[in-house]
């Protein structure tokens, strides 16, 4: 371990770049270029990083360019994302690049069971089973250093504990330990959303933004943060929970227990279920949506997607009016959500914003759960990178926040 600060920050700055010279590390850093030489040497002795000479370019009185860069492959970390039906993993390298991908169906039950089987909570032994034997494929042929699972719900990561999820139907499971148990692998055990902000901090458009948001929809609305550099986590590790803004206090019940939540109208199920009292046909899912409302005699389907549009767009203003992020993802569950919802949602947001709030940068695109899984591994990888150089010192929640700055 190299065991200081700066060796921390070069590390996190050469691993979402991938490629960058000495200079460049200073000064993205703020470290004077001997405090990089020093950060960087013992990563250089672990085999973590490499550095070549590039004499094409030269610095100052002829100095040639040094270029360090991420030793990729000298580790690899497993990430799964759990939901009620699936787990799906992926396997990647020391950059978050995904190597290989698995998937393994849980078993709810028998077959007499499955007409309430999605009424009843998922199995956390099934669960265990099913992440177990994803592991277990994505290790062939290599030995992963550690193991982040994402899933939906209020997650206390030190913990490795689900407090509340929902989805799964689960209340205080120790989940880390259950699977670290049966793996044999360190596990970190991280909200789905957060998981994803984590990786996209790292590795995707939120590399070198100190105030950015990660907005999800499919199942339900998620919100990731990241404010002045840092993965916000709440006092009690709950934040961020835009699906649970409540819009009504009279409106319809939420999976949460409350009343008149975003996520109560405008969830996949809320969405269909919608649809299906407008049109009295089965809509089975969101594209038969989108056909069915862009076809003709479709203008009460078309109306039920401009409000939800709308809804859905105030909320994101919400957001970006409280923290004032400088871009935000919109990231859809199999849908694009721009294409969905039309240009409604961006001129909603735009009509919403206050002030300066309005020049926030809006990014949408699909997110398939290849990508959730990519951010359970990256959240293991930031854990092995924070214990590698500084070790688990401190209380958990300083550990937690260390591993996130």
């Amino acid at each position: 371990a190299a065991g200081s600060r700066s060796a921390l920050d070069v590390f996190t700055v050469v691993l979402s770049h991938g490629r960058i010279t000495r200079s460049e590390i200073a000064a993205r850093t703020g470290l004077s270029p001997a405090a990089v030489t020093k950060a960087v040497r013992p990563l250089l002795a672990a085999g973590l990083l490499s550095e070549r000479t590039n004499t094409a370019v030269q610095i100052g009185a002829g100095r040639p360019v040094q270029i360090v860069e991420v030793v990729a492959d000298r580790r690899t970390f497993i990430g799964i994302k759990v939901t009620a039906e699936r787990v799906v993993g992926v396997c990647t390298d020391l950059r978050g690049q995904i190597l290989a991908e698995h998937e393994v169906k849980l078993v709810r039950g028998t077959e007499q069971a499955k007409q309430v089987a999605d009424t009843l909570p998922v199995s956390v032994g099934a669960m265990v089973q099913a992440v177990t034997a994803c592991v277990a494929e994505l290790s062939r042929g290599r030995a992963p250093t550690a193991l982040g699972v994402a899933v939906s719900g209020d997650v206390d990561r030190a913990a490795g504990q689900v407090v509340f999820s929902p989805l799964l139907g689960w209340r205080n499971v120790d989940l880390a330990a259950l699977i670290e148990d049966s793996t044999k692998l360190s596990t970190v055990i991280e909200n789905d959303v957060r998981a994803v902000t984590i990786a996209e901090q790292w590795f995707g458009a939120g590399v070198g933004i100190d105030n950015f948001a990660v907005v999800t929809i499919g199942t339900g609305i998620g919100c990731g943060l990241v404010v002045d550099g840092q993965v916000l986590r709440g006092s009690a590790g709950v934040s961020g929970e835009l699906g649970h803004l409540c819009v009504d206090v009279d409106g319809p019940a939420c999976h949460c227990g409350g009343r008149g939540c975003i996520e109560a109208y405008i969830g996949r199920a809320e969405l269909l279920a919608a649809a299906r009292r407008l049109s009295d046909v089965e809509v089975p899912d969101l594209d038969e949506l989108y056909r069915l409302a862009h076809a003709p005699g479709g203008e009460r389907l078309r109306d039920l997607l401009d409000h939800s549009g709308r809804r859905f767009g105030a909320a994101i203003a919400g957001l970006a009016n409280l923290i004032g992020p400088r871009r935000i993802l919109i990231s859809a569950e199999g849908f694009d959500a721009d294409r969905f919802f039309g240009a409604v949602l961006r001129q909603t947001i735009a009509q919403q914003c206050f002030g300066r709030a309005g020049e926030v940068e809006l990014i949408a695109r699909e997110l398939p759960f290849s990508e959730w899984a990519c951010g359970a591994a990256v959240s293991a990888l930031t854990e092995f990178v924070h214990d590698l150089i500084l070790g688990p010192t401190g209380t958990p929640d300083e550990q937690a926040d260390a591993r996130e700055a």
